[in-house]
């Protein structure tokens, strides 16, 4: 399981982007912050799988006729 980012180190991060949010406004936030956070983790997860590609792709210059 993902650690959930509390309140206090959203405010932190907040802060630190010079991010004037009020306490009730980042408290509203902290649910879809956790989710997104969650989310990265799950696709990070996906891309860092050893498999290969089911497929490639392959440019091709066309052309002007």
């Amino acid at each position: 399981m993902v650690k959930e980012i509390t309140l206090v180190e959203l405010q932190m991060m907040a802060s630190r982007s010079e991010l004037q949010l009020t306490d009730d406004e980042l408290e509203k936030l902290l649910p879809a912050v956790n989710r997104s956070h969650s989310q990265i983790r799950e696709l990070r997860e996906l891309l860092t799988d050893q498999s290969e590609p089911a497929a490639s792709f392959v440019a091709a210059r066309i052309e002007n006729r």
